[in-house]
């Protein structure tokens, strides 16, 4: 179909401008074994067209969000059953092999469809049976000339453009059966041709069940029919005797006619349904036709709440259109895909490729597309899979391609349309509760409430029953806005009637703010799971609105008290409409500081410890935090120091938290005692430690002690202590830490129950994000191993490679201490001194020296110089343990253990 829209809007007489129509495949799939179930359920002998009782399943619903092409599903599923499917689409076989009727009907308001047009185009449809269909025809006669005297159908048909789409047959066959009605009753012709006589002697003769008209008189309800008032509301029961006369066809001339009734949703609004109501009762009185209907919320005739509003609700009624169960509903469609939900199919977006076939095909110039393979891409990223988005990005194109060529920045804009299109159908407080809830990445019921400020659940349970809405039963918050319209609403410009100045907008974000908090610290069972769900969208909505940290600072030491660092970067800066600024990198609030320090908090476990040191720096330079958190940032500036080696600017940071006697004094005395381990000073770790009590994690400080001295009996013991009190504490990160330091001296003395021991810190890792601890599993590996021939030097090479990306000082000397373990053990002198040496290199700093003295000592080869560090039970006795450890490995492998 040409696109005239386009055609006009350049004036290149090479340009192809078509209604691109892309897949869809999988409903095209749904609809034809949908209508293939239908049919064979009329054929069935059970099957009875006059049964008023029986559940109607003789309709398919496609519902989406608008924009998302269900106009352009309905037209070509039009095609397609008249014979003209589109080349994708496989070829359908109908059980009976009838005569498919396809007919649609466009409900939208800018067609002006009323009740009565939409009988007449059924009934139009079938004047290629060319045949009359007396008992629906003599009624309809009836009907028109009482609600339309002096009006002949003809001109009508005509004026209404139906003539020129079916012809003027119904007009001549309407008249036929007036004769033959006539003639069968033996009136005089001059009675026979006036409608009021014959039917008023039809009916006479149908309660007389004379013989004359025996072939009317099987069709129950003509005559009451017949007898009513012939306005709006009994037109709405003639498709019974359409259905009727359709059932009387042979067998050899049967005919299903699919009746698709498109933009469903302008029917009207959910309290005034008298339209609606109408469409129901030709849906339900004509069990053998099938319909598809499209619109933009799924049906509702299944809803016990609307008895009394419409004649036939409820899930026993329409079985295929009940959408509730106890059952969580399906997730979202894949992308060109569709979600079922009996007879209620979503519409899914379309994928990536569909997307750019689309843009490919939209608009053409001597048969190849018009709009670059790079730009397409760029667009259809952009779309999130909506087509009326691809539809105005190539209007677009072709406004730019008048004075330049179009680049991938103009397309990175919201298009204001699509909020008068996705508002259009709301009531002010769904439209209210909508732009509440897109502040939020997702949500539930209550949040949603909160959110809008509202004390009613109501208008947020209808705007849950729209198709912009996204459902993930198993998620935190089960709801969330399409993308792409989410985005829009919240960015682009808005010229509805009711649009909101930057002024409500920051009111909402406070609501939404605010009902976050309250959530997180009223929940029953708050867990991890929730606490980050609330601090990635409060950090997000603080962020963005520039609001007080208000509860974030107490979710915040909730959330590095677990030592989990789930990823917390909320998305990028989003601007609200109507809204100047224009910041997007730099800090200016708290709530911006606060961002990049939990940020740079969890990506560590991802990045150089460089780029964490340099990320908190210029958080601390900007002083924007309050004192508690301020001292946070200097605290894992000072842990992150220390790892790169810099133990002076470490010692200084971790001095200031410690003096300032704040929530992270404990930890930065640890980091003091961690320095003073490193520097060799051992009798000052071991004193500080035993001051540190459980917040300053004193039994791993103590084994981070006593495991250097080689007592690897009590630097175990103290790991197993520190493991249990983590355990008692709930702090999962704390406990996978110290259970993979014991799998680590246990390595030292025994592979085979530190295989054990390993496998339970990688099974208390599961579903953590700890680098640094992952690879103390993976060196203590390398120790369990030490002086076999398991590619121990080839995995030590890669460990390197991934240290060397962390930037972790401590781990890479710690992994050359095992190497220099594992040679001692071989005896291989010459691998033995190439690795001290590059200890000695590595460690020149002062931190970690003491590391080259126990590589001599391993070896039992004598210090070119004497030993700086302060070992706790005299250097000698040091020397002997770990020399000890050689020789019981060596034993170990000879014995074959």
């Amino acid at each position: 179909m040409r696109d005239l829209r386009a055609l006009f809007s350049s004036n290149d007489p090479t340009l192809g401008a078509d209604e691109a129509f892309t897949n869809r495949q999988s409903q095209w799939e749904t609809a034809a074994a949908a209508l293939a179930g239908h049919l064979r359920h009329t054929a069935g002998p059970g099957f009875d067209v006059e049964d008023l009782e029986a559940p109607r399943r003789n309709l398919l619903v496609f519902h989406g969000v608008g924009g998302i092409g269900k106009s352009t599903l309905s037209r070509t599923l039009e095609a397609a059953l008249a014979g003209q499917r589109p080349a994708q689409w496989g070829e359908a076989a109908w059980p009976g092999s009838p005569e498919i009727v396809p007919v649609r009907i466009d409900l939208a308001r800018s067609a002006g469809t009323d009740f009565e047009r939409v009988v007449l185009t059924i009934r139009l449809a079938l004047t290629g049976l060319g045949r009359p269909l007396p008992a629906f025809d003599i009624a309809l006669r009836r009907y028109w000339e009482h609600q339309h005297p002096g009006e002949p159908l003809e001109e009508y048909l005509r004026r209404g453009g139906l003539a020129s789409r079916f012809g003027q047959a119904l007009p001549q066959q309407m008249q036929s059966v007036l004769g033959d009605l006539a003639q069968a009753l033996l009136l005089p012709g001059t009675v026979g041709s006036v409608l009021g006589e014959v039917t008023g002697s039809l009916v006479r003769a149908l309660r007389e069940r004379r013989q004359s008209v025996r072939a009317l008189a099987g069709c129950t309800r003509l005559a009451d029919l017949l007898q009513a008032e012939p306005d709006l509301d009994a037109l709405s029961y003639y498709p019974h005797l359409l259905a009727w006369e359709l059932a009387q066809l042979p067998a050899g001339k049967r005919v299903v006619p699919v009746i698709l009734l498109d933009t469903f949703e302008d029917t009207g609004d959910r309290t005034h349904r008298d339209l609606e109501r109408l469409l129901q009762r030709v849906v339900w009185l004509m069990p053998n036709a099938f319909f598809v209907i499209t619109g933009r919320s799924r049906l509702q005739w299944a809803d016990d709440s609307l008895r009394g509003q419409l004649d036939w609700t409820g899930p026993v009624a329409w079985p295929g259109l009940d959408t509730h169960s106890s059952l969580p509903r399906p997730r979202p469609a894949e992308p060109g895909g569709s979600t079922a939900r009996g007879r209620q199919v979503l519409i899914g977006d379309f994928s990536p490729e569909d997307c750019e076939d689309y843009l490919a095909r939209r608009l053409t110039r001597d048969g190849q597309p018009l709009i670059g393979e790079d730009l397409r891409a760029v667009i259809a990223g952009r779309s999130h899979g909506l087509p009326l988005y691809l539809d105005l990005a190539a209007m677009r194109f072709l406004e730019i391609r008048r004075t330049r060529t179009p680049q991938p920045a103009d397309f990175d804009v919201d298009f204001p349309a699509l909020i008068a299109r996705t508002l259009s159908d709301l009531t002010p407080d769904e439209r209210h509760v909508l732009r509440s809830v897109s502040l939020l990445d997702a949500f539930d019921l209550p949040l949603a409430v909160r959110a809008a400020g509202t004390d009613r659940d109501a208008p947020v349970l209808r705007l849950l029953e729209r198709p912009f809405i996204r459902e993930n039963a198993f998620g935190l918050w089960p709801f969330h806005l399409h993308a792409l319209i989410r985005s829009t609403i919240r960015t682009a410009d808005d010229h509805t009637d009711d649009r909101w100045s930057p002024r409500d907008w920051q009111h909402a974000a406070g609501r939404a703010f605010t009902a976050l908090g309250e959530q997180w610290t009223t929940s029953s069972a708050p867990g991890r799971t929730l606490l980050v769900g609330c601090l990635r969208q409060g950090l997000a909505l603080a962020r963005d609105f520039r609001l007080d940290l208000g509860w974030l600072t107490d979710a915040t030491w909730k959330y590095i008290g677990d030592s989990v660092w789930e990823p917390l970067h909320p998305p990028a800066r989003t601007t609200p409409a109507g809204s100047t600024d224009t910041t997007e990198t730099e800090m200016e609030t708290a709530a911006d500081a606060l961002v990049e320090t939990l940020s740079a908090l969890a990506r560590r476990q991802h990045e150089h410890r460089e780029r964490t040191a340099d990320r908190l720096t210029a958080v601390i330079n900007t002083r924007l935090l309050p004192t508690e958190l301020h001292d946070m940032a200097v605290y894992y500036q000072a842990k992150a120091q220390r790892d790169l080696g810099r133990s002076d600017a470490s010692r200084r940071g971790m001095r200031h938290v410690a003096d300032g006697g704040g929530r992270l004094a404990p930890a930065a005395r640890r980091g003091l005692a961690h320095l003073a381990r490193l520097a060799g000073d051992f009798p000052t770790a071991l004193e500080t430690a035993h001051t540190l009590g459980w917040e300053g994690r004193h039994h791993r400080v103590l084994g981070d002690v006593w495991w250097v001295q080689a007592d690897m009996t009590r630097a175990a013991a103290a790991y197993q202590a520190a493991r249990t009190e983590a355990e008692q504490h709930g702090i999962a990160g704390e406990r996978a830490t110290t259970q993979a330091q014991r799998a680590f001296v246990l390595a030292f003395t025994d592979p085979a129950l530190a295989d054990d021991e390993l496998a339970l810190a990688q099974q208390l890792l599961s579903g953590l994000d700890l680098r640094a601890t992952t690879l103390t599993t993976q060196i203590a590996a390398l120790v369990r191993d030490a002086g076999t021939t398991q590619d121990v030097e080839d995995r030590a090479r890669l460990l390197r490679t991934d240290i060397h990306v962390a930037g972790l000082a401590s781990a890479e000397a710690t992994l050359d201490l095992a190497l220099c373990f594992h040679h001692a053990v071989r005896n291989s002198r010459a691998e033995l001194n190439t690795t001290i040496a590059r200890l000695r290199e590595r460690t020149h700093t002062g931190d970690h020296a003491y590391y080259a003295d126990i590589a001599h000592f391993m070896a039992a080869l004598p210090l070119p110089a004497p030993s700086p560090a302060q070992w706790l039970d005299g250097e000698q006795t040091t020397r002997d343990r770990w020399h000890t450890l050689v020789t019981a490995r060596r034993e170990y492998l000879d014995t074959g253990a």
